[in-house]
C-alpha cells in the first residue's frame, strides 16, 4: 500500500484556507506534527473528535520525517533506527497493513579498537556468548548476568501481554519496586548505577567494558561515569518491536515512514493536517492563536512541541509551579548527528571488507575511559575533544530505495558536542566538526577519506532549529532517572484543556508511539469517554 504522506514527503501544506479552517468547529487542536502529535490525533479522531494538527514547518514527523539531502538519496534527519515503537499502536494504527516493514539488526553491535581486535555483539544469544568466549574467556558469566538482569526488568516492568508499565499513567518508583522485589542489582541498575559501575560489575576485560559504555549515554548530557545512566541502557533495551525483545532495526524505506504511517492513520480516521501553520499562542480553555492573526477555538490543546516550546506558547498563562518545573528539566542537546554519502561502506581494518556482517548491525567507534571522562569534560566547557564516540547505521544495505545504485548511506550519531563553543559557533565550526568525527571514525577505518562523498552536519543547535527541540536534545528532556516514570511529566497540564503528548512526558524519547496513545486515553478519561 501506497502511504498518501509518504508520497509527498510530508509536505501537506494547507488543506483548506486558513480563514476556513479557523470557521470549523473542532474539538481538538494538536501543536505540532511530530510522530507522538501524529498518533495521538489517530486515535483521537478515531473516538469521533474532531482534530486539527498544526505544523510549523514544511513537512511532518518532526525529528522522525524523511528528506533528501543529498540527489536521489532518502534520509530521516535524526531518527535512524526502530526499537521502542509500541507494538500497541503498531497494531492499533495498523501499519503492517499500510506498509511498515520492519528488519531487525541481528547483527548486533559491532566494536572494533585500537589494538586491531574486536568484538561483534550479535542479538542473538548464543553467538554472542561464543565471541565473548574468544574475546574475553573469564566473562563469559559475567556477560551472562549483565544480559540477565536487562532481561529481568523488561520482564518484570515491560512484560509480553497485559502489565506494560509504558501504559497509561506513569509508575511511581514504589510500585516499580514492589515489581522488582528482592531484585537489588536490578534496582541498581534502573535508578542508581553508572553504566562504569553497570559493566565493571559485571565484566572484567576493559575493552569489552568500553564496548558497552555508549549504551548508557544515547542523548544524554551525561558521562557514562555519572550516577543514573546504567538506566539509559535499560530504556533502549526494553522494547518489544515485532515480538523480539531488546532488538532495533531499519524500516522500510527509512524513519520517517513511521511519522507518515501514523499521519495516513490520522487523516484515515478523518483528522485534518495542516503544515506551515505558525502558532503564536495557546490560549487555555479556548484554543490557539496563529502568527497570522487568526484564532482557532477548541477546548482542548495537545501540544507535542518540547515543554519549553510550550511555556513559549502559553506566555503568562502558564502556570508559576509547572513553569518552575518545566525550567528544571535539563534540555541541553550534546550530539551531533552527519548524514553521510559515501561511495562504499567503511572498511573496519579489525575486520576487513565493504559487505560483511557488521555492515547489517551497528557499529561504535569506542572510547577510552580517560577519553570518556576528557571528552564530556571538554564540551561542557565548550570546546571539542579530541575524539569523538559515534555510532553508526547503514540503512542502504538494508534497503536499496534510499539511495542511487553504488552508493550507501551513513548515519552517524556522535557525543560529545557542546551546544554553545566557548570560542566561536556552529555556522564557524561545523567543517571542523565534520572533520572531528571522521577522524574518530578513521582511526578504526582505512578508507574513511576517499569513501565519504557528501556530509550533512547537525549539531544541537540545527537541530533546535531544524526540529524545533529546545537545546537540540532529541527526547525533550534528559531521560535519567530522576526525570523518569513518575517523574516525568504528566500528559495532563494544570492549565485547563492543556496537554502534553511528545517525548517530554512518560515514557519519555525515542520514537515510541505511545506518549500520543496515552495522550490521547488521558483526554477521553477526563472527557468521561474511556
Amino acid at each position: 500500500m501506497t502511504s498518501p504522506t509518504a508520497v509527498v514527503l510530508g509536505k501537506l501544506g494547507l488543506p483548506a484556507p486558513v480563514r476556513e479552517l479557523a470557521a470549523r468547529k473542532w474539538d481538538v487542536i494538536i501543536v505540532g506534527a511530530g510522530h507522538n502529535g501524529l498518533a495521538c490525533a489517530a486515535y483521537l479522531a478515531r473516538a469521533g473528535k474532531r482534530v486539527l494538527v498544526l505544523e510549523s514547518r514544511a513537512r511532518v514527523g518532526g525529528a522522525c520525517t524523511i528528506e533528501a539531502p543529498f540527489p536521489g538519496v532518502r534520509m530521516s534527519p535524526c531518527a535512524y533506527l526502530a526499537g521502542l515503537l509500541h507494538p500497541l499502536v503498531v497494531s492499533e494504527l495498523n501499519l503492517p497493513e499500510r506498509g511498515f516493514h520492519w528488519t531487525p539488526a541481528t547483527n548486533g553491535l559491532f566494536v572494533p579498537f585500537l589494538d586491531g581486535s574486536s568484538v561483534q555483539l550479535w542479538d542473538d544469544d548464543d553467538a554472542c556468548e561464543a565471541e565473548i568466549q574468544r574475546h574475553a574467556r573469564r566473562d563469559v558469566e559475567g556477560w551472562r548476568a549483565m544480559s540477565d538482569v536487562i532481561r529481568r526488568l523488561r520482564n518484570s516492568l515491560r512484560p509480553d501481554g497485559g502489565g506494560d508499565l509504558w501504559i497509561g499513567e506513569a509508575p511511581t518508583r514504589e510500585q516499580i519496586e514492589e515489581r522488582l522485589g528482592s531484585d537489588e542489582d536490578a534496582k541498581n541498575v534502573l535508578f542508581d548505577w553508572s553504566m562504569a559501575q553497570f559493566v565493571e560489575h559485571y565484566l572484567t576485560d576493559e575493552r569489552l567494558q568500553s564496548a558497552y559504555l555508549g549504551q548508557g549515554v544515547i542523548g544524554t548530557n551525561a558521562s557514562p561515569f555519572d550516577a543514573g545512566t546504567a538506566s539509559i541502557r535499560f530504556h533502549h533495551a526494553s522494547g518489544r518491536l515485532g515480538g523480539m525483545p531488546g532488538m532495533w532495526g531499519y524500516v522500510q524505506g527509512g524513519m520517517g515512514m513511521v511519522s507518515f504511517y501514523f499521519c495516513d492513520a490520522a487523516r484515515e480516521a478523518g483528522a485534518v493536517v495542516a503544515t506551515e501553520v505558525p502558532i503564536a499562542r495557546i490560549i487555555p480553555g479556548e484554543g490557539i492563536l496563529l502568527e497570522s492573526g487568526e484564532r482557532i477555538s477548541a477546548s482542548i490543546v495537545i501540544s507535542n512541541a518540547d515543554p519549553r516550546q510550550t511555556l513559549r506558547l502559553l506566555g503568562s498563562d502558564a502556570d508559576a509551579a509547572w513553569r518552575k518545573r518545566v525550567e528544571q528539566i535539563p534540555m541541553e542537546g550534546c550530539t551531533v548527528k552527519l548524514n553521510v554519502l559515501m561511495s562504499e561502506l567503511p572498511n573496519f581494518t579489525a575486520r576487513p571488507g565493504v559487505n560483511q556482517p557488521h555492515h547489517y548491525g551497528q557499529i561504535n567507534a569506542p572510547l577510552t575511559g580517560p577519553e570518556w571522562q576528557a571528552g564530556f569534560a571538554a564540551a561542557r566547557r565548550g570546546e571539542l575533544p579530541e575524539y569523538l564516540w559515534c555510532e553508526l547505521y547503514f540503512q542502504s544495505v538494508h534497503d536499496t530505495t534510499v539511495a542511487p545504485p553504488g552508493q550507501h548511506t551513513m548515519s552517524v550519531f556522535a557525543q560529545y558536542v557542546p551546544y554553545t563553543f566557548a570560542q566561536g559557533n556552529w555556522d564557524q565550526r561545523r567543517e571542523e566538526v565534520r572533520n572531528l568525527a571522521l577522524k574518530s571514525l578513521g582511526r578504526f577505518c582505512s578508507n574513511i577519506e576517499s569513501a565519504v562523498m557528501d556530509v550533512q552536519v547537525l549539531g544541537p543547535p540545527d537541530i533546535e532549529q531544524k526540529v524545533g527541540l529546545t537545546g537540540g536534545h532529541i527526547f525533550q528532556g534528559e531521560c535519567l532517572p530522576a526525570y523518569m516514570w513518575s517523574n516525568r511529566l504528566s500528559s495532563r497540564t494544570p492549565m485547563p484543556g492543556v496537554y502534553l503528548c511528545g517525548a517530554c512526558t512518560h515514557p519519555g524519547g525515542s520514537v515510541i508511539g505511545i506518549n500520543g496513545r496515552n495522550a490521547a486515553m488521558a483526554v477521553l478519561k477526563d472527557l468521561g469517554e474511556n
